[in-house]
C-alpha cells in the first residue's frame, strides 16, 4: 500500500509541475526566424585598405559591431557570427521593418583619423592615418572635463602607432587631427606634441546627451571590414507563425498516436510510458531555455525524432519484459530480467546517436548545429526520464502487488511456457 501511495505521489507532483510550469516555460523559449519572421544575411567581407587582410579577429571583431548595431536599435539576441574566412552570416528574428534594419547593417560607417600630411592646401584632411581596425571594439567613453563640458575617449589598440602619428602631424602647420565617421567630420582637435598615450580625447562643447550620443555612434561605427550583401532569405512574421502552428500540429498529433498505441498495446507499461514522455518533453523544453537555445524548424524536427526515440527506449524495455513473462516468470523477475537485458541495448543506441550528433555540431552550421544540440540534449534527458524514471515508476508499481498479473502488461496466459 505505501508503495502505491509513492507511485501515486511521484506522478502527481511530477503531472502538477509540467502543468503548472508549461505554459510559462513554452513563452520563455526563443524562436527562430523561420517560426517567428526576420531575415538572414551572408556577407562577404572585404579589408576597408587595399592590400589589407582579413583576419579571424578583424572577423569577429566586425560581428560583435553589427550586434552593436542591431541591439542598439531594439532588436533582442540577434544571432551574429563569423563563418569560414571571409564572411559573416546574421539571423535577426522578429523584426517589423527589416529593410530600415538592413539599411543599418550594411552602411559602411567607418570612423577614421585624418590628417593634412602630404595634402594640397584646399585637400583638407586626406591622409587617413586611423581607421576602425586600429580602434578598441567599443572603447569610446564619455568623461567630463575641468571646465564642466562633456568629452569623449577613444582607446586605441597601439599608444605606439599614435605616438608616432601625433609626432609628425605636430609638426605640420595644419596640426589638426581630424576624427572622421564616414565623410562626416565629428571633430579636428589641434596636436601640439606627441602623445604617447592609447587614448584619444574629442573635446569640444558637448553637453552630456551629445557626447554620449556621439560615443554610441563611434562605438557602432567603428567596423574593421567592409561588408558585402551575398545572400538574402526573409521570412515573413505570418509565414513563420503558420509554419510554427503546421509543424507544433503534425507533432502534437503524432505524440498524441503514440501514446494512445502504447496505452492500448503495452497496457500499464504504456500508461507508465505516456507519463514518461510528458516529463521528457517538459524537461527538454526546460533544457531550450536553460541553455537559451533557440528554436527552430530544424529544431523541432529533433524534437519530434527525439520523442520517437523516447518512446522507443521504452519499448525496447517493455517488450524484454514480456519476453520474460512468456518464459513464465514473475512480474517482479520479469521486470528486473527485461530492464537488464534491454540497458546495453538502448545504451549502445544512444550513445551511436550522440556520436552522430557531435560530427554534426562540430562539421555542421548553422541549424544543422542546433539540430544536432537539441538531439545530443533529447538523449541525455531520454536516458533520465525513459530509462531511469520510467523503471521506477514501473517498479513502484508492481512492488504494490496491486498489478501483478500478466494481463495487465499485454501478455496472454496462453503466451505463457510453464518452467
Amino acid at each position: 500500500m505505501n508503495r502505491m501511495l509513492a507511485f501515486l505521489l511521484v506522478v502527481v507532483v511530477s503531472v502538477g509541475v509540467v502543468a503548472a510550469t508549461s505554459t510559462e516555460l513554452v513563452k520563455q523559449i526563443k524562436l527562430g526566424l523561420d517560426l517567428k519572421g526576420g531575415f538572414e544575411i551572408l556577407y562577404q567581407a572585404e579589408p576597408i585598405t587595399p592590400g589589407g587582410v582579413i583576419t579571424q579577429d578583424a572577423l569577429r571583431e566586425t560581428a560583435k559591431s553589427l550586434e552593436a548595431r542591431v541591439n542598439a536599435n531594439g532588436v533582442e539576441e540577434p544571432e551574429i557570427t563569423p563563418e569560414g574566412n571571409d564572411r559573416i552570416r546574421a539571423r535577426i528574428a522578429g523584426v517589423t521593418d527589416q529593410e530600415d534594419l538592413r539599411n543599418i547593417l550594411k552602411k559602411p560607417q567607418e570612423l577614421t583619423f585624418r590628417s593634412a600630411r602630404g595634402c594640397a592646401e584646399d585637400a583638407g584632411y586626406c591622409k587617413v592615418e586611423l581607421t576602425g581596425i586600429d580602434f578598441v571594439e567599443g572603447g569610446a567613453n564619455t568623461q567630463q572635463s575641468t571646465l564642466g563640458s562633456w568629452e569623449i575617449t577613444i582607446e586605441l589598440k597601439s599608444a605606439t602607432q599614435f605616438a608616432e602619428i601625433t609626432r609628425e602631424v605636430a609638426k605640420l602647420g595644419r596640426n589638426q587631427l581630424a576624427i572622421y565617421l564616414d565623410e562626416t567630420e565629428l571633430s579636428a582637435p589641434n596636436v601640439s606634441y606627441e602623445i604617447n598615450s592609447k587614448e584619444a580625447v574629442i573635446s569640444g562643447n558637448y553637453t552630456r546627451e551629445e557626447a554620449k550620443k556621439l560615443k554610441d555612434t563611434i562605438n557602432l561605427g567603428a567596423l574593421p571590414l567592409k561588408l558585402t550583401e551575398k545572400y538574402t532569405q526573409s521570412v515573413g512574421a505570418s509565414l513563420g507563425q503558420l509554419s510554427l502552428q503546421q509543424t507544433l500540429f503534425a507533432g502534437g498529433l503524432g505524440t498524441v498516436l503514440v501514446l494512445l498505441f502504447m496505452m492500448i498495446y503495452y497496457r500499464i507499461p504504456g500508461i507508465i510510458a505516456s507519463i514518461s514522455l510528458i516529463v521528457f518533453i517538459w524537461m527538454l523544453l526546460l533544457g531550450f531555455y536553460l541553455i537559451n537555445a533557440t528554436l527552430t524548424l530544424p529544431g523541432i524536427a529533433a524534437f519530434i525524432l527525439a520523442i520517437g526515440m523516447a518512446v522507443d527506449a521504452n519499448i525496447i524495455t517493455y517488450e524484454r519484459i514480456r519476453e520474460e513473462m512468456r518464459s513464465g516468470k514473475s512480474v517482479l523477475s520479469s521486470l528486473r530480467a527485461g530492464s537488464k537485458n534491454s540497458f546495453r541495448t538502448i545504451m549502445d543506441a544512444n550513445i551511436t546517436t550522440i556520436i552522430a550528433g557531435l560530427v554534426l555540431f562540430f562539421i555542421g552550421t548553422g541549424s544543422v548545429k542546433g539540430f544536432a544540440v537539441i538531439l545530443i540534449l533529447s538523449i541525455i534527458i531520454s536516458v533520465i526520464t525513459n530509462v531511469a524514471y520510467s523503471r521506477l515508476l514501473l517498479y513502484m508499481l508492481i512492488r504494490s502487488n496491486k498489478f501483478n498479473k500478466p494481463a495487465y502488461f499485454g501478455v496472454k496466459e496462453s503466451e505463457i511456457r510453464e518452467l
